[in-house]
């Protein structure tokens, strides 16, 4: 018996080698083949790095799963690409079947709360800068190039208009935005900055010290840090909008002292609405004023609000009789009114921590525009928005505990997120229209209308469903937890703007001039309205919508009485 045994255990000794030789031989066999192709494939020059060397960003985020791996074979996939949470995934927050608002609301803040990974991937990796050669339009453009400017005064020359864009800046993109509010000048900066103006900058620099790439257009230069590329505008591209109009706004009395009311004047024979306007637009004033042959500009003021419109027939007699009467057409100019524009970061850290709290849809981006332009300082915000970014909002980027900014915008609820700040301005807006606008965002974006198939399918009342309950556990959380609150109804903003907006200055605790103030009131609608198709159905809610709607605006009613606060306005009465 033994010796079968030890025969086969014999058998099996040198199979086992003869297994472990075969297959040291085929990997062996497998590698010589495959160093043998490597250097067939290798081109002779200097190898290009590859996407994830180009990228240590990108591999840092594919290492801890936020980057899709697929990503990175992408030859355009760009550090600045990583701003977009489009391109950003995580495992834990793959795409779930159906509309990505159907996620439970607690879910959606904490998507939202990711987006503050922006704020360091964007910061990892600096901009890209160019050799010290000359500066060059790209082979599209049609505006001059002037020069290169420094922009590190107290106040900027080119502050007509301002926008951002971290991945798709390009001259030509500028140029049309400067020209589209008929601004001669346009100014790059940094690759993603872009500022309009009538007048150049006053200290012109070394051509080379504009070295920043465009982040849309390799091979152009968009200026550097503190360094404006500055282009003549000459004319709009094709397929861009068309400029903007001069808008009538009405017939008013002239103040008492004219000479003083209104810094700049022309006066000639025959002056038109358009000759006004233009003269007027040129010296970046937002009025132009006619009494007869005379032409004024100016900003509005206390002596001169453009509150108390009279009937437009006292300006419609002859030139001549104009001249000697006591009221002038006052109509808008395309160019922005300029006194309100500059903004910046806080001086020194906040000792008082703020924030700017609203349900979802309810005003927050257009509070945040009207703040910022009063108090000249930026908002900050809990989450990261690239299109808010580039739409202006540069404290965006900034970390939301910085205390850099005069207030941060929140949509959270719950005692620990609250009690984390000092103070907040509590934004609260009628229900019915704060749930159409959020509805409108996520279907079409800030600026967009949800389409009819958005309304009439299954997403509309699943929506009002989970997000009716949020907008009354919202303000009442805010109620019971926040430590010091100033309730701001958005519909009272809307009406009675300079008021409010004064109310909510002070309680930042910023002293803000009338002329400041009338400023924003003139740049009230900023670039926030949307467009587009409204949708056909103007009542889009059903009466168990109603009724379920009508309960919770009850609640948050008694509740605002019940902590001394006057009730909702009378429009947000159940209907």
């Amino acid at each position: 018996m033994a010796k079968p045994f030890f025969r086969l255990q014999k058998f099996l000794r040198r199979t086992q080698f003869l297994l472990f030789f075969l297959t040291a031989a085929y990997l062996m066999t497998g590698s010589l083949l495959l160093l043998q192709r490597a250097r067939v494939a290798l081109p002779q020059g200097p190898r290009a790095p590859s996407p994830l060397q180009a990228l240590p960003v990108a591999a840092m985020a594919l290492g801890v799963g936020l980057l899709d791996s697929r990503a990175l074979h992408d030859a355009h996939v760009s550090p600045e690409l990583l701003l977009d949470m489009d391109v950003l995934r995580s495992p834990l927050a793959r795409p779930r079947p159906g509309p990505r608002w159907l996620r439970s609301r607690n879910s959606e803040l904490r998507q939202l709360r990711r987006r503050r990974f922006h704020h360091f991937m964007g910061d990892t990796q600096g901009p890209a800068a160019l050799g010290p050669e000359a500066p060059r339009p790209a082979a599209h453009s049609r505006g001059t190039y002037v020069g290169c400017f420094s922009d590190e005064g107290e106040e900027r020359t080119l502050k007509g208009a301002v926008f951002y864009d971290l991945r798709k800046m390009t001259i030509s993109h500028c140029q049309d935005a400067c020209a589209e509010r008929s601004y001669i000048y346009a100014g790059l900066e940094a690759g993603a900055e872009c500022y309009c103006g009538n007048r150049l900058p006053a200290v012109s620099v070394r051509l080379e010290e504009c070295n920043h790439e465009c982040k849309g257009e390799k091979g152009s230069v968009c200026g550097g840090i503190n360094r404006l590329s500055v282009y003549r505008v000459e004319e709009l591209q094709p397929g861009s909008r068309k400029r903007r109009t001069v808008m009538y706004r009405g017939c008013f009395r002239l103040p008492e002292n004219v000479t003083h009311a209104f810094p700049d004047s022309l006066i000639q024979a025959n002056v038109t609405v358009d000759t006004c306007a233009g003269f007027c637009s040129q010296k970046e004033f937002p009025l132009a004023i006619l009494r007869g042959w005379e032409c004024y500009c100016a900003y509005p003021t206390p002596q001169f609000n453009l509150q108390d419109a009279v009937d437009s027939s006292l300006c419609s007699q002859e030139p001549e009789a104009q001249r000697l009467g006591a009221y002038c057409e006052v109509y808008q100019t395309p160019v922005q009114d300029t006194r309100c524009t500059d903004r910046r970061f806080l001086p020194a850290k906040s000792k008082v921590f703020v924030a700017l709290s609203s349900f979802p849809g309810a005003g927050n981006t257009w509070a945040r525009h009207l703040i910022e332009h009063a108090t000249g300082f930026y908002t900050g915000s809990y989450y990261f928005d690239g299109t808010l970014y580039n739409k202006g909002f540069k404290g965006e980027k900034d970390h939301w505990r910085s205390r850099r900014t005069i207030c941060v915008k929140t949509h959270e609820s719950g005692r620990r997120e609250i009690e984390v700040f000092d103070s907040a301005i509590l934004l609260i807006r009628n229900p019915y229209r704060s749930l159409v606008a959020e509805f409108n965002r996520k279907c079409a974006g800030h600026l967009g209308y949800a389409a009819d198939r958005n309304w009439k399918s299954k997403e509309w009342p699943d929506f009002v469903n989970s997000y009716a309950s949020w907008w009354s556990s919202h303000v009442l959380d805010w109620l019971k937890y926040g430590k010091r609150l100033l309730v701001v109804h958005y519909e009272e903003l809307c009406r009675s703007l300079v008021p409010t907006l004064r109310e909510m200055v002070a309680f930042l605790n910023v002293s803000v001039s009338e002329e400041r103030l009338l400023c924003v009131e003139n740049n009230k609608e900023g670039s926030f309205r949307r467009h587009g198709q409204r949708p056909h159905d103007s009542e889009p809610f059903t009466p168990e919508m109603k009724d379920l709607i009508n309960g919770y605006i009850r609640t948050v009613d008694k509740a605002l009485r019940d902590h001394n606060w006057a009730g909702l306005p009378r429009e947000y009465v159940p209907r």
